[in-house]
Protein backbone atom coordinates (compact mmCIF):
# COMPACT_ATOMS: atom_id res chain seq x y z
CA UNK A 1 0.00 0.00 0.00
CA UNK A 2 1.20 3.88 -1.17
CA UNK A 3 1.04 5.45 2.43
CA UNK A 4 1.69 9.57 1.71
CA UNK A 5 4.58 9.19 4.09
CA UNK A 6 6.08 6.43 2.53
CA UNK A 7 9.78 7.46 1.02
CA UNK A 8 9.74 4.41 -0.62
CA UNK A 9 12.50 1.89 -1.08
CA UNK A 10 16.09 1.22 -2.85
CA UNK A 11 17.10 3.92 -5.55
CA UNK A 12 14.00 5.56 -5.16
CA UNK A 13 14.09 6.65 -2.13
CA UNK A 14 17.45 7.26 -2.18
CA UNK A 15 16.29 9.93 -5.22
CA UNK A 16 14.19 11.54 -3.53
CA UNK A 17 16.49 12.16 -0.46
CA UNK A 18 19.26 13.06 -2.85
CA UNK A 19 16.45 16.13 -4.45
CA UNK A 20 15.79 16.76 -0.58
CA UNK A 21 19.16 17.54 0.00
CA UNK A 22 19.66 19.43 -3.18
CA UNK A 23 16.56 21.77 -2.29
CA UNK A 24 17.82 22.63 1.31
CA UNK A 25 21.69 23.31 -0.72
CA UNK A 26 19.72 25.57 -2.73
CA UNK A 27 17.18 27.05 0.78
CA UNK A 28 20.46 27.71 2.69
CA UNK A 29 22.32 29.46 -0.49
CA UNK A 30 18.76 31.67 -1.25
CA UNK A 31 18.40 32.43 2.68
CA UNK A 32 21.59 32.49 4.89
CA UNK A 33 23.77 35.22 4.29
CA UNK A 34 26.27 33.26 6.60
CA UNK A 35 26.41 29.51 4.66
CA UNK A 36 26.80 32.13 1.42
CA UNK A 37 29.68 34.10 2.98
CA UNK A 38 31.12 30.77 4.68
CA UNK A 39 30.58 29.10 0.62
CA UNK A 40 32.89 31.36 -0.76
CA UNK A 41 35.26 31.57 2.04
CA UNK A 42 35.25 27.81 0.97
CA UNK A 43 35.95 28.50 -2.51
CA UNK A 44 39.36 30.13 -1.29
CA UNK A 45 40.50 27.61 1.46
CA UNK A 46 40.01 24.55 0.17
CA UNK A 47 42.54 24.88 -2.99
CA UNK A 48 44.76 26.77 -0.31
CA UNK A 49 44.02 23.72 2.19
CA UNK A 50 45.63 22.05 -1.18
CA UNK A 51 48.69 24.03 -1.51
CA UNK A 52 49.82 24.60 2.14
CA UNK A 53 49.32 20.77 3.06
CA UNK A 54 52.51 18.73 2.92
CA UNK A 55 50.77 15.78 2.55
CA UNK A 56 47.80 13.88 1.88
CA UNK A 57 46.85 13.59 5.14
CA UNK A 58 47.24 16.85 5.77
CA UNK A 59 46.12 18.18 2.54
CA UNK A 60 43.01 15.83 3.56
CA UNK A 61 42.48 17.41 6.78
CA UNK A 62 42.40 21.04 6.03
CA UNK A 63 39.64 20.57 3.20
CA UNK A 64 37.44 18.44 5.82
CA UNK A 65 38.02 20.91 8.31
CA UNK A 66 36.40 23.44 5.12
CA UNK A 67 33.42 20.89 4.87
CA UNK A 68 32.85 20.33 8.04
CA UNK A 69 32.37 24.16 8.60
CA UNK A 70 29.71 24.40 5.62
CA UNK A 71 27.71 20.87 7.76
CA UNK A 72 27.48 23.00 10.96
CA UNK A 73 26.44 26.18 9.34
CA UNK A 74 23.75 24.11 7.33
CA UNK A 75 22.43 22.58 10.94
CA UNK A 76 22.64 25.68 12.50
CA UNK A 77 20.33 27.18 10.18
CA UNK A 78 17.96 24.32 10.53
CA UNK A 79 17.97 24.23 13.97
CA UNK A 80 17.05 28.79 13.42
CA UNK A 81 14.39 27.34 11.05
CA UNK A 82 13.00 25.33 13.33
CA UNK A 83 13.05 27.24 16.39
CA UNK A 84 11.63 30.42 14.33
CA UNK A 85 8.96 28.12 12.76
CA UNK A 86 7.53 26.92 16.39
CA UNK A 87 7.37 30.52 17.81
CA UNK A 88 8.87 34.00 16.99
CA UNK A 89 7.98 35.25 20.44
CA UNK A 90 11.05 35.55 22.92
CA UNK A 91 11.37 32.48 24.49
CA UNK A 92 14.56 31.64 26.62
CA UNK A 93 14.86 27.78 25.40
CA UNK A 94 14.43 28.72 21.87
CA UNK A 95 17.24 31.45 22.30
CA UNK A 96 19.48 29.08 24.26
CA UNK A 97 18.81 26.14 21.17
CA UNK A 98 20.08 29.57 18.54
CA UNK A 99 22.83 30.39 20.90
CA UNK A 100 23.92 26.65 21.20
CA UNK A 101 24.17 25.94 17.33
CA UNK A 102 26.28 29.44 17.12
CA UNK A 103 28.57 28.71 19.36
CA UNK A 104 28.87 24.96 17.47
CA UNK A 105 29.66 27.04 14.19
CA UNK A 106 32.01 29.37 16.27
CA UNK A 107 34.05 25.83 17.26
CA UNK A 108 34.02 24.91 13.56
CA UNK A 109 35.59 28.38 12.49
CA UNK A 110 37.95 28.23 15.35
CA UNK A 111 39.19 24.44 14.85
CA UNK A 112 39.43 24.94 10.93
CA UNK A 113 41.60 28.50 11.40
CA UNK A 114 43.77 26.91 13.85
CA UNK A 115 44.55 23.89 12.07
CA UNK A 116 44.95 26.28 8.46
CA UNK A 117 47.41 28.52 10.93
CA UNK A 118 49.43 25.61 12.22
CA UNK A 119 50.24 24.09 8.87
CA UNK A 120 50.72 27.07 7.54
CA UNK A 121 53.66 28.22 10.45
CA UNK A 122 54.94 24.52 9.76
CA UNK A 123 55.41 25.27 6.39
CA UNK A 124 56.82 28.89 6.07
CA UNK A 125 58.55 29.62 9.01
Amino acid sequence: MNHPLNNGTGFARAWKAFNCSIKGLRAAFEHESAFRQELGLAFIFLPLGIWIGEDLSQKMLLCILVVIVLIVELLNSAIEATVDRVGLEHHELAGRAKDLASAAVMFSLCLTGTCFAIVAFNKFF
